[in-house]
């Protein structure tokens, strides 16, 4: 985490840091982004940066909390649905507001998967979201309950995350994909989710022998 002299710094100047910062790490990887060249254009020294930060990995740090914490943000909390209706339509919206923040900020959505798994203590910020979904899914009986609940909080998350890594590689190919329809991306994922939740009618029905 940065050091107390970042946290005295003016909130601009912190943001500028770190959104360059980002920018570097989304350009060129968590791995390879240099240390040196991100604290050149953010417009400090090698010496002065060490007031702010313990080093490269604390700084990488400090941007994934920064990613992660907009991306629960444009999630919301998840709220206790009085029906299956609403329950659908709380999630399409928390689903278009995330798919929305993502495609109007690219640096967040190059660095997601890096956010979302970079520290136990953040993944757990993630899967506490999709355990209060599942809970409230299944008390409405529109998420199975065949399947313990743990696990499907995993397998939920980890969908949604591959989700952001399909969409992260579709905005970087070379030609770029057609263009789709509006909200077909998120379409095709509340079709995977549907058929994780629902214990008939899907890819994962026990007995299902012509699934190849």
């Amino acid at each position: 985490m940065p050091l107390p002299r970042f946290d005295r710094l003016p909130a601009e100047r912190q943001e500028r840091i770190l959104a360059v910062a980002r920018g570097h790490f989304a350009d060129h990887g968590t791995e390879a982004a240099s240390y040196n060249k991100i604290i050149e254009a953010a417009g400090f020294s090698k010496t002065a940066a060490y007031h702010y930060f313990d080093g490269r990995e604390d700084l990488l740090a400090a941007v994934l909390d920064g990613v992660l914490d907009r991306l629960l943000g444009a999630l919301g909390p998840w709220g206790t649905a009085r029906d299956e209706a609403e329950f659908w339509s709380r999630l399409d919206a928390s689903g278009s507001t995330l798919a929305a923040h993502l495609q109007d900020h690219p640096d967040d959505l190059a660095l997601a998967d890096a956010a979302i798994g970079h520290t136990r203590e953040q993944n757990g910020q993630w899967l506490a979201w999709f355990g209060d979904l599942v809970a409230d899914g299944q008390r409405l009986g529109v998420i199975r309950v065949d399947v313990d609940h743990d696990l499907l909080v995993t397998v939920t998350a980890a969908v949604v995350r591959a989700a952001d890594a399909w969409a992260l590689a579709r905005m970087k190919a070379t030609p770029p994909p057609r263009e789709p329809r509006e909200g077909e991306d998120g379409a095709q994922l509340w079709r995977l989710l549907r058929g994780l939740w629902s214990r008939t009618g899907s890819f994962f029905d026990e007995g299902n022998t012509d699934a190849h």
